[in-house]
């Protein structure tokens, strides 16, 4: 097995297994926090659109660019991870949404050419093994002109609160998951020269990054569900003892303390807001 097909199996396997499942499990609570962002990317789709959303985990920003669209629209949502996927579909079936959803890998499927003149993604795009043979593909996937909006993590000294938790548990985990610098991962776009790279390498034109910052709120009383069940902790603290996951539950909380207000959890999501246009046939 070759050193890309290692990793691609990676994020399969971490998405089908407890990190989809506990991302469908908060799906309510992530929909909450990331309701400003979704609108970001979301705002994009007109009447009309047909749009592509790329890691569409649960389906919230698929199915508000499907309501933007209207009938006339058509909105598909791909992602790698069937529980999602699956609760993306039941989304859209209880919203009475027509939004379609395919369970597959964004970077490799075989998108009907010329097909969407919009991708979009929340959060979805940082994980591909091989980012410019990714978006090349979803070039492929999109018509000439047609646009790409986007939203990421910048890196990981502007979002204090996204690495708050590992931080605290690492004395305690010691084999939680290390974050490495421009792996696949939440802070592989960190650096907007490297999302210019490589979405000009995949045929993209017009590259424009703009940092945003959002402010994020979730009720105090969900703040040791969030913890606990996303990110590198979450992934760890299902195979550990009681008393361990109980110590664990005390640092967190008490590392998250500065950011209670009262019955709030306030914090910044600092992100870089990506656009760019389809150019000609890669």
């Amino acid at each position: 097995m070759d050193a890309a097909r290692g990793a691609d199996d990676g994020q399969k396997a971490l998405w089908n297994g407890v990190a989809g499942r506990n991302w469908v499990a908060t799906q309510d609570l992530i929909d909450q926090v990331y309701k400003p962002l979704e609108t970001l990317v979301a705002e994009a789709a007109g009447p009309g659109s047909r749009v592509l959303d790329v890691g569409c985990g649960t389906g919230a920003t698929t199915v508000a660019a499907a309501r933007r669209a209207g009938a006339g629209g058509d909105c598909v949502g791909v992602d790698i991870a069937e529980p999602m996927i699956a609760a993306a579909r039941a989304r859209a079936e209880r919203e009475g949404v027509p939004a379609r959803f395919v369970r597959a890998d964004a970077a490799t499927h075989a998108f009907e050419p010329d097909s969407f003149d919009l991708v979009v993604s929340r959060f979805g795009v940082m994980f591909f093994d091989d980012f410019a043979g990714a978006f090349a593909n979803l070039r492929r996937a999109a018509r000439p002109g047609a646009r790409l909006r986007l939203v990421v993590w910048r890196g990981p000294d502007d979002n204090p609160f996204m690495t708050t938790a590992e931080r605290a548990a690492a004395p305690l985990l010691p084999d939680l998951p290390r974050r490495e610098p421009d792996a696949p991962g939440q802070f592989a776009f960190a650096r907007a020269d490297r999302i210019r790279g490589v979405l000009e390498d995949g045929g993209w034109t017009g590259v424009d990054t703009e940092p945003v910052d959002v402010e994020c709120v979730m009720p105090a009383k969900e703040l040791e569900r969030y913890v606990t069940l996303l990110g590198p902790v979450g992934r760890v603290l299902p195979g550990v003892d009681e008393r361990t996951r109980a110590r664990v539950v005390e640092a967190l909380l008490a590392a998250f303390a500065p950011y209670v207000h009262d019955t709030e959890v306030r914090f910044t999501a600092a992100c870089w807001l990506v656009g760019a246009t389809a150019g000609g046939t890669t």
